[in-house]
């Protein structure tokens, strides 16, 4: 009897010292979540609630801000995520990458060498180089996406296309002129007027007639639009 009460003990410590063990191995596996902090200014929300200062958001959450409106998320040596007014996105993040999703609104991730960084939008995946410092700004639109590289170097994806987008330059995903869509006002990002459109000709056409018609009345006047002058009679 004193054997078998032995016996179910030892079985049961293994099988405790077993559990232990395989869940500080997975503990030690999966990915560390860093802790993060968001400071807000005017109206934002995360996960549909209204953002204070100083609280803490987890990887997954979802933050909106109102027009006038930002939020800075700071992740401590992972680097931080600015988000402007009028923004829509999720913030992922583990100990060594984050990842914004953008549905609209201009996102700004500033991450340290070491650290892997990715915007995603509709029209494309921004990609900071990891290698370095990087320091860029991702905005999505309606029907385009763009993306401003102040330091380090990105890598625009666009469908099997790839972009470097280095420090001091800038890059252009999407349709520029889709239908419904507010026009895009960033200096050099517009298509030239459409001349040789319906509309363009008809206005063509009436300009040249009318030139036409006031060089026409012009050469009549020179011609033949002199007063007679009788020689007087001797």
């Amino acid at each position: 009897m004193l054997g078998k009460n032995i016996a179910r003990k030892f079985v049961t410590l293994t099988t405790l010292a077993t559990l232990l063990c395989v869940s500080s191995m997975i503990a030690l596996a999966g990915p560390l979540v860093a802790g993060a902090e968001i400071t807000v200014t005017g109206q934002v929300t995360v996960n549909g609630q209204t953002a204070v200062s100083n609280s803490t958001i987890t990887s997954g959450s979802s933050i909106s801000t109102a027009k006038g409106s930002s939020a800075v998320v700071s992740l401590g040596k992972l680097g931080r995520v600015e988000v402007q007014e009028d923004t829509t996105m999720t913030l992922n993040f583990t100990d060594s990458s984050i990842i914004a999703m953008l549905d609209s609104g201009k996102v700004r991730v500033s991450t340290p060498a070491g650290v892997a960084s990715t915007v995603t939008t509709k029209n494309a995946t921004f990609m900071g180089d990891s290698a370095q410092a990087d320091n860029f700004l991702v905005e999505a639109e309606c029907s385009h996406s763009h993306i401003d590289t102040t330091s380090g170097s990105a890598t625009m994806r666009e469908g099997a296309n790839d972009k470097q987008v280095s420090a001091g330059t800038s890059a252009t995903a999407g349709n520029l002129v889709q239908t419904g869509c507010k026009p895009c006002m960033r200096p050099g990002s517009g298509t030239p007027p459409a001349f040789a459109g319906y509309p363009w000709l008809i206005l063509a056409a009436a300009g040249a007639a009318g030139i036409g018609i006031f060089l026409a009345t012009r050469e009549n006047d020179g011609l033949g639009g002199g007063t007679s002058v009788a020689s007087p009679t001797r």
